[in-house]
């Protein structure tokens, strides 16, 4: 009889990844059609929940996947939302602008990428915490915003209430998916492996080939064009832009609070952070101050006792991956006497691969 031995297999999708994709394309279409279901309310906390999202994932990935951790992300949040005014105020319909500003915002993070990238770990957060906070000032100087006066997104007042609802619903929830859609596919290819290898050894990733500076510019510009159409949306949301609410650092406090209580480096880690702000915003946002209090204290709690988040620690305990993006190594028994391949019943090494 032969002695049963093991041999390592490398696998991303399982039966249950492939389950959560067609659960994923269900979700999506029933939240298409809940504006006609739900209340005023209730579609108006959905987009905010999308917004939410969006800027989990951006954040996550240029921290998480790409270890350029940024505590000046506000500055693309607050770009976003300028530049629809201008577009708008020039004449480009409200809707479109608020997409077309995301593009500037993306265009604009360019020239600010050859020089921001050159700083590494401290120096990089610290330095783009400082260009969001210039940028505040050079916005304020704008008349067409009055200082710290602010100004409104005015042409959208020319929709009904309901219509204005329900179309930044769509673009908020087309814009969700679609920037999740681009991310996943980017980490799950070439680029995504070059990623990771640059966060984890960014010399050595350079010594194998891998094109660090361009691989960095990419998710760099990503993150900036998401955050964009982030704050785009959420001016929309609210109609009345003021610089130092849009630039405010409390805007990526947000960010890595929805990353570090979901789990950095994984992508289901920032959509769950996300469900989780959105939950206690909900419940506690009227407390004022003690809401502020509650959420650094449970970010410090994370930080000390589930460091992978909440998603990083169901994934290591029972080795459940829903939406994969890297590859992992199963131990899985073999015969002897043959090759024959495993079962999905046995036992699982879990490890993500570059």
């Amino acid at each position: 009889m032969s002695t049963p031995a093991t041999m390592p297999v490398i696998e991303r999708g399982t039966a249950t990844s492939r389950i959560a994709a067609m659960a994923v394309a269900i979700i999506i279409t029933l939240l298409a059609i809940a504006p006609q279901l739900l209340s005023a309310g209730a579609v108006d906390r959905m987009t905010a929940l999308f917004i939410y999202v969006i800027l989990a994932a951006m954040w996550n990935a240029l921290a998480g996947f790409g270890g350029l951790v940024s505590v000046g992300q506000q500055v693309f949040f607050g770009l976003g939302a300028y530049f629809a005014i201008r577009l708008a105020d020039a004449g480009l319909n409200p809707f479109l602008a608020l997409f077309a500003s995301g593009i500037v915002v993306g265009v604009v993070s360019i020239p600010l990428s050859l020089f921001m990238l050159r700083l590494r770990n401290g120096e990089f957060a610290i330095g783009m915490w400082v260009i969001a906070a210039l940028t505040h000032l050079l916005v304020n100087l704008d008349r067409l915003v009055q200082g710290e006066t602010g100004t409104s997104l005015i042409s959208l007042n020319v929709y009904d209430a309901g219509t204005r609802r329900a179309t930044i619903y769509w673009l908020a929830l087309a814009s969700m998916t679609a920037l999740l859609a681009i991310l996943f596919g980017l980490l799950r290819g070439s680029t995504g492996a070059a990623i990771r290898a640059i966060r984890d050894n960014e010399d050595a990733a350079a010594s194998v080939g891998v094109r660090v500076t361009g691989t960095k510019r990419l998710l760099f510009v990503l993150a900036a064009f998401g955050i964009g159409i982030a704050g785009a949306l959420w001016l929309a949301t609210s109609i009345t832009f003021q610089p130092k609410t849009y630039f405010n650092v409390q805007w990526t406090a947000y960010m890595i609070f929805m990353v570090l209580v979901g789990g950095i480096g994984t992508f289901e880690g920032a959509i769950l952070g996300a469900l989780a702000f959105f939950l206690i915003e909900t419940w506690f946002g009227g407390t004022g101050v003690w809401y502020l209090v509650g959420l650094g204290a449970t970010a410090v709690l994370f930080s000390l006792f589930l460091p992978r988040g909440l998603w990083g620690t169901i994934e290591e305990r029972f080795g459940l991956r829903l939406l994969p993006v890297g590859y992992r190594v199963r131990l899985a028994a073999a015969s002897a006497d043959d090759d024959a391949m495993p079962s999905p019943q046995q036992t699982t090494m879990h490890q993500e691969k570059a």
